[in-house]
């Protein structure tokens, strides 16, 4: 990979964006990238959580390349935006837990890559924007869609349509980002709490991150009947018969095995 890194330890795996002369923004080759290892992941039993992160201090994803998208025509643009949707629905629907720990600019595309995983931990000096409308497009890597899903249709527009940037603590705010903490400590606050989601069940997590995404645009109805089928599924399971002994037995260790 020419873009990207990869670090597996402990079933956590550190995937980082390494574009740092171009301040880790997104082209063509890099979202291939992407899709590719992140395709790898996804068959992969020994990685439970999954980290993004950017290269260097200055940013995490600073955009899509404007140097690659300058002269596209209309096709090429909506090739471009599909192209991104791959790896993005992969980090929002893959089976392990998706953590962007966002240090620095996050803007465009990488606001967007943000949205697209489970949970965002921010830095002190992170930077969140969709800055497109600024430069005569609009953002296409879905930032209308999960922008307004996570901050509401309101504050969404607002962002879009006046391109203003918002800190971090703004950004935990509105409910962009779960965590703000001292850059410095970005990393081991991410790690930690993909620590936290490994003791439990990794394939009751998986159910319930599938069950979440799924049922949020159904009406409440059909989503709870889901909920109720996926309910009865995992109390077949190994891990359903241990971690109910062990809360019976008082024990604190608990040898989980389904994922």
């Amino acid at each position: 990979m020419n873009n990207l890194t990869l670090d597996v330890e402990n079933e956590v795996a550190v995937l980082t964006i390494n574009r740092p002369k171009a301040l880790n923004a997104l082209n063509s080759e890099t979202l291939d990238e992407l899709t590719e290892v992140l395709t790898e992941i996804e068959g992969r039993d020994d990685i439970k959580v999954v980290i993004l992160t950017g290269a260097g201090e200055k940013s995490f994803v600073a955009g899509a390349d404007i140097s690659e998208m300058i002269n596209f025509t209309a096709p090429e643009a909506r090739a471009f935006g599909i192209r991104a949707s791959v790896p993005f629905f992969k980090l929002q629907n893959m089976r392990q837990v998706t953590i962007a720990a966002v240090n620095g600019f996050a803007l465009g595309g990488g606001c967007e890559i943000s949205m697209a995983c489970d949970i965002r931990i921010a830095s002190d000096n992170a930077v969140f924007g969709q800055p497109e409308c600024g430069l005569g497009i609009i953002p296409g890597f879905g930032g209308t869609q999960r922008l307004a899903r996570l901050v509401g249709m309101g504050r969404a527009k607002e962002i879009i349509f006046t391109c203003s940037n918002i800190d971090a603590a703004e950004a935990y705010r509105i409910g962009l980002v779960n965590k703000v903490v001292p850059q410095a400590e970005l990393m081991d606050t991410a790690k930690k709490m993909a620590s936290k989601i490994l003791r439990n069940g990794s394939y009751a997590v998986a159910v319930a991150k599938a069950a979440i995404n799924n049922g949020y645009d159904m009406d409440i109805k059909n989503a709870v009947e889901m909920e109720a089928n996926l309910f009865g599924v995992v109390n077949d399971t190994h891990d359903k018969k241990e971690g109910m002994s062990a809360f019976l037995e008082k024990r604190k260790e608990k040898n989980f095995t389904d994922f």
